[in-house]
């Protein structure tokens, strides 16, 4: 099993880091196309990248409001986000495990590669709307 592993500082406070990774009106400016997102833990929810993954499941496994935010998606892989305040910003620790193969695995680093640097692009940006 093999794991996905990034450090970001974002020019944010942890409390609009958490709602831009928590919120579904946010989630979409920087990752996926459609998203349904419940913060209660254990309940279901759904994530689309369009067209080639309509509908794809997601469950909020910890939600700590500004510090941790996990979930379980496409049924076996784990995300945690964890913040910390630094500096003028956040440092978001970004962790993904639970890939069964290599090819999988490869294609959700070009994925995570091409999206947590839009969503340090994205989140200074909600602090001025």
């Amino acid at each position: 099993m093999t794991t996905i592993e990034r450090e970001l500082h974002i020019e944010a406070s942890p409390e609009i880091v958490y709602e831009v990774l928590t919120s579904p009106e946010h989630l979409v400016k920087w990752w996926p196309d459609e998203a349904k997102v419940s913060l209660a833990p254990g309940e279901p929810g759904t994530i689309a990248f369009l067209p080639d993954y309509p509908s794809v499941p997601l469950t909020v496994d910890e939600a700590i409001p500004v510090s941790r935010f996990a979930f379980t998606w496409a049924e076996d892989l784990q995300v945690t986000f964890t913040l910390t305040p630094s500096g003028t910003g956040t440092l978001v620790r970004f962790v993904e495990s639970g890939h069964a193969d290599a090819a999988g695995h490869a294609e959700n680093v070009r994925g995570w590669d091409h999206f947590l640097p839009r969503l340090v692009e994205y989140v200074p940006t909600t602090v001025a709307a």
